[in-house]
């Protein structure tokens, strides 16, 4: 009998990327969604949920009694989620999950973090970060996700459930706010007019949501215990993969760089180290972000 497998946010920008790989390892995937959306696919079973409202997640658990729990589910209004309230009620709502999935009998839970845990500055910045660089998040974002982490550890700590904490680097693919990067710039040049974006010259860890779906599923199917960054390992300038989608689209004379003004604070260089990732998790695939945003570009055009 295959083991089971409850995705919270199964309908999300990474959620719904982890369930057809978690179907694909043998796991029946049981997903959690809002009342409006459809289960995606790779989902055995779809379940609608609230669950910031008190009482919810202990009876799905009883009901489902998964062994698995990939938590994915958060706010991520765009822009907003960095400040928002909501990631105090993230936080408790979360802690009330994988308490209650402790006591149903689960064994394994891998929660969704970020590199925005991790303290801007450290020792050898410009070296790609491991998952001991040390954690100072400045967003109320970054606070909640590590207090999260701390807290999953500590659950791992009285009860024996395995605990992996996954930080996510820079994403783009289907479903993302069109007003974010990668999306934003595709939109200007399939429409034929400039897109603006700033210097482009901090460098970031770049791969697509397709590829974090299955690094995440190999995670969860693995023995890793602890943080463990998802992430391809590679630093790229923006105006690099600014210049990457304006060759796929045929217009490199569309990109205005410099047109919008840099963040205040930017941090030069974020990249990854992946080598926990690959070795304790096993998964040494690389991450093909030039064929996934020509899928990208395929799939809006």
């Amino acid at each position: 009998m295959a083991e089971r497998a409850l995705v919270t946010g199964a309908a999300g920008f990474v959620g719904r990327q982890v369930v057809g790989p978690l179907a694909a390892a043998g796991f029946e995937v049981h997903a959690i969604l809002h009342i409006t959306t459809e289960a995606p696919a790779g989902a055995a079973f779809g379940h609608r949920a609230d669950l910031l409202a008190p009482g919810t997640a202990a009876a799905l658990l009883r009901d489902i009694r998964p062994t698995v729990l990939v938590h994915a589910a958060w706010v991520v209004a765009h822009g907003r989620f960095w400040t928002a309230p909501e990631n105090a009620d993230w936080l408790e709502a979360s802690t009330d999950l994988a308490r209650a999935f402790a006591a149903a009998g689960g064994r394994r839970i891998l929660g969704i973090g970020s590199c925005a845990e991790y303290a801007a500055a450290d020792r050898d910045d410009a070296l790609p970060w491991p998952e001991t660089r040390a954690v100072a998040p400045d967003t109320p974002y970054g606070q909640a996700k590590a207090a999260l982490a701390e807290r999953l550890m500590g659950l791992a700590a009285r009860t024996g459930v395995s605990v992996a904490w996954a930080r996510l680097f820079h994403l783009f693919g289907p479903g993302e706010h069109p007003d974010r990067l990668v999306p934003s710039v595709m939109r200007a040049l399939r429409q034929g007019r400039p897109a603006d974006v700033a210097s482009g010259t901090p460098v970031r860890d770049f791969s697509s949501t397709w590829f974090a779906g299955r690094a995440l599923a190999a995670v969860a199917a693995s023995r890793l215990e602890g943080p463990v960054n998802v992430a391809s390992g590679e630093g790229r300038a923006i105006r690099a993969l600014v210049g990457g989608i304006a060759a796929i689209a045929g217009r490199p004379d569309l990109p205005r760089l410099g047109a919008l003004p840099d963040r205040p604070g930017e941090v030069p260089v974020m990249v990854a180290d992946v080598a926990r990732l690959r070795r304790v998790a096993g998964f040494t695939e690389a991450a093909p972000v030039e064929r996934d945003l020509r899928r990208l570009w395929a799939l809006t055009c």
